[in-house]
């Protein structure tokens, strides 16, 4: 059983920066032909919308593991849990970041949670997820652990 979920859907200006698409096609195709220019900018749009749909990550919480995308992760080997917003986050994605840890980042989600990973074979030291529901992540995470 799932005991926290949530899509990294993105943000209203992501639509809106795919959107230079259209004229960048009709630049290309409406000398050739104007209606198949106008077909392409839609075709080629929706389909970039589309893409951008269907591999939004997955956040999840299950009573054993925490998933991250594809990616699991056993909950006994999860250690101290962080929360970082606003400045805090932006230095953990950057200055502070361990090139070994492992990322689910989003430029258009702020927020994001340290998972510290206490297992000795694992060559990542901590797994850093955007979230925008950092403090219910943690909480999920930790009622998870305790076996609640």
């Amino acid at each position: 059983m799932t005991s926290y979920r949530e899509r990294l859907w993105p943000a209203a200006w992501m639509y809106l920066a795919l959107a230079l698409v259209i004229p960048a096609t009709l630049l290309v195709f409406l000398p050739i032909n104007p209606t198949v220019g106008a077909v392409t900018a839609v075709v080629l749009y929706a389909g970039c919308i589309a893409l951008l749909l269907m591999t939004a990550p997955v956040i999840a919480v299950s009573q054993t593991h925490l998933m991250a995308g594809r990616a699991s992760l056993p909950l006994e080997l999860t250690g101290e849990l962080s929360t970082f917003e606003g400045q805090d986050a932006t230095a953990e994605r950057g200055p502070r970041l361990d090139a070994r840890a492992w990322l689910l980042i989003r430029g258009w989600v702020s927020p994001v949670v340290k998972v510290e990973v206490v297992d000795e074979l694992d060559p990542a030291p901590y797994w850093l997820l955007s979230t925008r529901r950092p403090n219910q992540l943690v909480e999920a995470i930790e009622t998870a652990r305790s076996g609640r």
